[in-house]
């Protein structure tokens, strides 16, 4: 957990001091290296460390955007509605990969990203998220969120393959 925060802070300071502002649309891409600390017993980087990734490119966005000023300094933070996974091949200890965060659309409540994790142009792995903003425990509207930190574009409809992946998230927490 402490390599976590670690993270976190240096991304912040990155985002903060160094690194040039990002549109909230545009694709972002990483190189990163999967490190031992990544890895579990047989050497692949486990199952966990990809949630990870995806948390630190998805926190570069808000750190280096209008959005963290439009949300995250008047109170709002984001919360993870739902996730999904899929894995195509085990990343090896020590080796390079890229991650790319692609932004799918929005609609009132939730914002939805795909992250691609691949090796040499090849995927190995894919992970979709649903992002909402809160404050006072509700849900913000995400129209005007993406509105005021800059979009070019007014209404983005995520693709209905995105939405059918989590549509079913309700029932299934209501059937436990």
């Amino acid at each position: 957990m402490l390599y976590y925060w670690l993270h976190l802070m240096y991304l912040y300071l990155g985002s903060r001091f160094f690194w040039k502002k990002v549109s909230i649309e545009d694709d972002l891409s990483r190189t990163r290296r999967v490190n031992i600390l990544d890895c579990d017993a047989l050497n692949y980087m486990a199952n966990s460390k990809y949630f990870y990734y995806m948390d630190f490119i998805r926190y570069e966005v808000l750190l280096r955007s209008k959005l963290y000023d439009t949300t995250f300094k008047k109170g709002m933070f984001p919360v993870i509605g739902s996730q999904k996974f899929i894995y195509k091949k085990p990343l090896k200890r020590w080796s390079k990969f890229t991650i790319t965060l692609i932004l799918e659309g929005w609609d009132d409540k939730w914002v939805y990203h795909r992250q691609v994790f691949k090796r040499k142009g090849e995927v190995y792995a894919i992970g979709f998220t649903k992002v909402a903003f809160w404050k006072h425990r509700r849900a913000q509207d995400m129209r005007k969120i993406i509105a005021a930190s800059g979009a070019l574009h007014k209404e983005m409809d995520p693709p209905t393959t995105i939405l059918r992946l989590f549509e079913s998230d309700y029932s299934i927490i209501k059937s436990t």
